[in-house]
């Protein structure tokens, strides 16, 4: 279909709050992006760097640590700029839509590498001394791969549907970065029909990696459960424990905005910081304070670097 778009400048209004709140809004989120960013480098830095590291479970740390990386990237940057813009940051319509898709491609491919992570512990867990042929580093790829092409598809399809609808009238999105709820919004005809195709894509798409992600946990717990020792139990334990913490961040939020009925927009905008803000940041601060191979690569490379610098 033809874009009859007449619109070509979008307004994102930011996050609700009080305007004397501008200035310490902009140093927090600043500082968490540059943790963020930071926190996530160091991560795939570390792990590149270290042989020893090269096993799934840090291959597919890599990836959402760089995944986290551009998450935050997407959105936070433009977030900033309606703090320090009282009338709205402006955002151009090719600008919206590359955001859009963005978004949704690494936050899809997130939800499936969730998935896969969770698979690889059930296979550590469950299957030790088979772990290794079961998980080969062609799989490893595969999977990976896999991941990455579904969260393509599944963005493609939002952004699609979202911007095939002309738009003609107001042109403030009342969030801080392009998404589709509040765009639809403002959209100049029914959108009755792909509000209902986005809410179950994206229905389908949570749903369905969340329950994968509960059975293998069951299964994972069953497993733990059959281990002799204590300190065995307890190792699984730590292994599994920081994916669940993040994956818990990352599903609560999703679900809460896009499926449920109804929509309030500013509660929509704080719960979205969550996912869009802070999870990003608990990937570096979880996988380093409860990975005590990380940590101890960590505290290596910092030796050496003292070492150097004396």
């Amino acid at each position: 279909m033809t874009n009859i778009s007449l619109v070509t400048t979008f307004i994102l209004t930011g996050l609700p709050h009080a305007p004397e709140l501008d200035t310490l809004l902009f140093g927090i989120f600043l500082v968490i992006y540059v943790l963020t960013v930071v926190g996530n480098l160091l991560i795939l830095l570390v792990i590149i760097v270290n042989p020893h590291l090269h096993t799934p479970m840090y291959y597919f740390l890599t990836n959402l640590s760089f995944i986290d990386m551009w998450f935050s990237t997407v959105t936070v940057p433009k977030m900033l700029m309606t703090l320090v813009s009282p009338e709205g940051s402006p955002i151009s319509f090719p600008s919206c839509v590359a955001q859009l898709y963005s978004f949704h491609f690494l936050g899809s491919t997130e939800c499936f590498l969730y998935t896969v992570m969770a698979y690889d512990h059930f296979l550590a867990i469950s299957y030790p001394l088979r772990y290794a042929s079961m998980m080969s580093g062609r799989t490893c790829a595969t999977l990976a791969t896999t991941t990455w092409l579904s969260g393509s598809l599944h963005s493609a399809v939002q952004t699609t549907l979202t911007f095939r609808l002309p738009f003609c009238g107001p042109n403030q999105i009342q969030h801080y970065f392009c998404d589709a709820p509040p765009i639809l919004k403002l959209a100049c005809a029914d959108t009755s029909t792909v509000e209902m195709v986005i809410f179950v894509n994206i229905g389908v798409v949570a749903s369905g990696c969340f329950l994968l992600i509960v059975l293998s946990y069951v299964s994972i717990v069953h497993s733990i459960l059959k281990i002799g020792t204590s300190e065995g139990r307890w190792r699984a334990f730590q292994t599994c424990a920081s994916h669940c913490t993040v994956v818990l961040c990352f599903f609560v939020p999703c679900v809460f905005i896009y499926l449920r009925p109804g929509s309030k927009e500013a509660m929509d905008r704080i719960v979205a910081v969550f996912y869009t803000v802070m999870t990003p940041l608990l990937n570096p601060v979880v996988y380093t304070l409860w990975n005590k191979e990380v940590k101890k690569a960590l505290l290596k490379h910092k030796d050496k670097v003292v070492y150097l610098q004396s």
